[in-house]
Formats: C-alpha cells, structure tokens, sequence
C-alpha cells in the first residue's frame, strides 16, 4: 500500500508513482490522439466540412449522456471503495481480535504451560498469515514446528488451510479445557476470538468470490470507448486541432476513474493500493508475541 502526504500537491502533481494511472494509460491516450487527429484533418483539410454540416450536432449526444456516464462511474467507485473498505475493517478486526485472544490466554494460561503458549504464540499469527496467502491463492508454508506439534502433520495444503488451522486452534483450546487447564466458563470467554476468524474468512472470501458483474463492467468501458471515440467528430467544429489534447485528456479522466475502481476492488491483492497484509500480519505476530 502506497504511503503518502495528503497535503503535499506538488508531490501529486509532478511525479508518477507506479501505480498512476497516466502511466498505464499512456499508450491508448496517444492512440486516442492520433485518432483524433486523424478525424480533425480528414475533417478540416480533406473534406472541409463547414459548420453547417449536420456531424456538428453530435455534441448534442455527448451532452446527455455526460451526465449518465458521470453516474456510472461514480457508481462504480463507490462500489469498488466500499468493497477496499470493508476488506479494511474486516482485517482490523482480525489484528484486533488477535490481540484479545492472546491477552484473554496470557491470564487464562499458567506460566509454566510453556507448550501451550508457545503453540499459541505460533498459531495465532499463522492464522492470518495462512488466510493472506488463501485470498491471495499462494501456497501457504506453515510456520509452526511439526516435530513440536504433531497435530499440524495432518494439515492438507490443497485444502482449505485458514479452516483447518482455525480447527486446530480450538481443538487445542478444547484439549486444555478437558486437561483442567482452563475451566469451562473461560472457555467460552475466548470462544468469541476463535469463532470470528472463521467469520472473518467467510467475509473476506465473500468479497474475494463476487466480482462485479461482468455485464456492467463490460458495458462501461464500451460506454467509455465509443463516447471518446465520437468527441472528435463534434467538437473539431469549434477546436480545430485543439480537439487532440482535449479529446486525450477527456480520455484519461474517465479511464482513470474505472482504472482505479478495477484497482481496489479487489483488496486483498499486491497492487500498490491494496491492503497492507504483509504489514498486518507483521504486526499480529508481534504484538501476540510480546503477550504470550
């Protein structure tokens, strides 16, 4: 996730980071002046149409449906920015409920259970670590001593890994409690942890699994293609070559708008604007850590 200063427009205005959308759009905004140049000169040099020529009243259609395409894509950031911010909320959660799970353990836990601890202290953050490589659909590599603990032998990583680990936590959680080491009531005061990861992974695979629709999305950009596409034809009436820069910028705009939209829809990806888990899931194993 790119970090930056909100406040420095400078910064914005004149260096292109990456992920900017002009430089992945830089090719098909020349393109798109080329062939506005192509139609200005045909136009004004080949076949010298006058103003008088009915062609100069398609401004009237782009002057409708300004409007409709400017709903469009506002409605398709939006959707795209709620599905980046649930993701985020959904994330903190988890580093949230992390972190109580291990504080509740530490009181719960006696010291010198140093097996457990050091099973938790393992698990809980490989948990997150196991779900980020699940939304990401990497191969996950368990972090945790199967020599240590042999119940991580039956781990199958072409299955589901973040709910077989889920499992395995609480059925170590369930083998305390029937040991004497936790009383039953305790366990269920830790039982609201464990039962939000599986929560927060159905969440987060919901959002994953469900795209938009493939028909808008498709609509939109041959919306946005065939509406730059006809500027030209209108607008070289009064812009002359003009229409060339005005025609690409007009481009970038509204490509950029669903560029970005493409971009954070998907959240749990490595895109600059994606979520930071890595980070997250740095900062779960250390604060958990530090507890246990």
């Amino acid at each position: 996730m790119v970090q930056y200063n909100p406040k420095d427009w400078l910064n914005f205005i004149f260096r292109f980071h990456k992920s900017d959308t002009f430089i992945k759009l830089w090719p098909m905004i020349l393109l798109i002046c080329a062939y506005s140049g192509a139609i200005a000169y045909f136009e004004v040099e080949h076949w010298k149409w006058s103003e008088k020529n009915k062609v100069k009243n398609i401004v009237l259609m782009h002057s409708l449906l300004g409007f409709v395409i400017s709903l469009l894509l506002v409605f398709r950031t939006n959707t795209a920015y709620d599905r980046w911010w649930e993701g985020r909320k959904l994330w903190g959660s988890l580093v949230n409920n992390s972190r109580n799970l291990a504080l509740k353990l530490n009181a719960l836990l006696p010291k010198n259970d140093t097996q457990s601890r050091t099973f938790f202290k393992a698990a809980i953050p490989q948990y997150a670590v196991a779900l980020k490589n699940h939304l990401r659909q990497e191969s996950t590599r368990l972090a945790l001593d199967e020599a240590e603990h042999p119940e991580l032998l039956d781990i199958d990583l072409d299955k589901h890994v973040p709910n077989q680990l889920s499992a395995i936590i609480f059925k170590k959680a369930n083998s305390l409690f029937e040991a004497g080491k936790i009383k039953g009531e305790q366990l269920i005061i830790i039982n609201s942890e464990l039962q939000s990861f599986t929560e927060i992974c159905g969440a987060c695979e919901r959002i994953k699994n469900t795209p938009i629709p493939f028909s808008y999305s498709a609509f939109l950009k041959k919306f946005i293609f065939f509406y730059v596409m006809t500027l030209p034809w209108g607008y070289v009436f009064n812009l002359d070559y003009l229409v060339i820069p005005v025609v690409g910028f007009i481009f970038y705009v509204l490509a950029s708008l669903e560029l970005v939209a493409e971009e954070i829809e998907d959240p749990f990806g490595t895109d600059s604007n994606d979520l930071p888990m890595d980070k997250m899931c740095e900062n779960i194993q250390k604060h958990v850590g530090e507890l246990l």
